[in-house]
């Protein structure tokens, strides 16, 4: 077997046209879109992430979003707080162990993630717009695989 090159270099490295580099600009334009999007609904993008996550019924729990979503412990728990205080969650105390506990979406929370994707397929139609179907769907499936790799991603709706 004959040993591959690095994809990689460090003689033609540019951060400027960095795969991680264009990713994180990317996102960082998809976040301030989302977030001009979602003003009036009250919540930032990260906030309303974590509100659909809530939704899907997959994540019960904050260890379960500080999982999904790679954010340390206290940062998703000043982020719960705010969610808290705006009356989109509660926190519910496991009868079987009190020390855990449930998080699960008010009526305000679950009202709120039924409008969520209506104002994000808006945003993301608008950032996207120069890309086919095909485009999208090739694009959503290199970032699959680079999940995969990693041992990040769960499934083709990831």
């Amino acid at each position: 077997m004959t040993p591959t090159q690095p994809l990689f270099s460090v003689d033609n490295y540019r951060m400027d046209d960095s795969v991680g580099y264009l990713l994180a600009r990317s996102r960082a334009m998809l976040a301030k879109a989302l977030d001009a999007a979602l003003y009036d609904a009250g919540v930032t993008h990260s906030q309303a992430g974590i509100v659909l996550l809530l939704a899907s019924g997959k994540y019960t729990t904050a260890a379960d979003l500080v999982r999904e979503t790679f954010t340390d412990a206290a940062s998703m728990t000043r982020m719960l707080d705010r969610l808290q205080k705006h009356g989109l969650i509660e926190r519910i105390p496991r009868p079987e162990d009190r020390r855990q506990v449930q998080l699960r979406l008010t009526a305000t929370g679950t009202a709120l993630a039924a409008r969520l994707p209506a104002i994000m397929t808006t945003v993301l139609n608008a950032r996207f717009a120069g890309f086919s179907a095909e485009e999208i769907g090739f694009l959503k499936s290199l970032l699959r695989k680079l999940l995969h790799t990693g041992g990040l991603c769960d499934g083709p709706g990831s």
